[in-house]
């Protein structure tokens, strides 16, 4: 009963394997898995609850609604019908993300040994907690700005993409590791 209540840490490999099955049963059965378009979704049904003119039911529209905003008006106002009816498939997916790591942590066996703050990533970039905090949201913003100006996050562009065999997803993988690699040896240096 106690290996059910906690887990132990997984290693990069096995966590790569699930995060790959994972996504292939999701392309497979359900569609792509792409995450930053929901957060824009999340903006919409904030804005919407502010001003109720942003949201508007039209019967002629493809998806049944429209909007002033012309990005939650654009495919036929797909995205202004999932500010109207939040319920589906990727927000719901975005939640549950929230909900697994939240579980996850929670069920973590707390007498596994931790990495020390000597050894851990980042450990010359330790400042005070609250600063690191808003120096990761800031740094948050910032991701998800690229991701939207690029018209997906790498769930949608890298993972998804690559698992169809899709040219660009390659390509932004290639990308993403020859811009990220460089700066992880510049930041934290090379290991012997």
């Amino acid at each position: 009963m106690k290996n059910f209540l906690f887990q132990q840490q997984w290693n990069w490999r096995a966590g790569g394997l699930a995060l790959g099955f994972s996504f292939l049963v999701a392309v497979a059965l359900v569609k792509p898995i792409g995450v930053s378009t929901q957060f824009v979704i999340m903006d919409g049904i904030i804005w919407n609850f502010i001003a109720d003119d942003i949201i508007i039911p039209d019967p002629a529209a493809k998806h049944g609604y429209t909007s002033p905003n012309p990005y939650l008006d654009k495919s036929g106002g797909k995205y202004a019908a999932h500010v109207a009816q939040p319920l589906n498939y990727g927000f719901v997916f975005v939640l549950a993300m929230v909900a697994g790591g939240l579980a996850a942590r929670r069920m973590q066996n707390q007498n596994e040994p931790r990495p020390s703050p000597a050894t851990s990533p980042g450990s010359g970039f330790d400042p005070p907690s609250g600063q690191r905090c808003l120096a990761a949201f800031m740094g948050g913003i910032l991701v998800l700005f690229g991701a939207r100006l690029a018209g997906g996050c790498t769930s949608g562009h890298m993972m998804s993409g690559m698992m169809q065999t899709s040219l660009s997803g390659y390509l932004f993988a290639f990308g993403a590791f020859a811009a990220a690699v460089p700066t992880a040896i510049l930041l934290y240096g090379r290991e012997d």
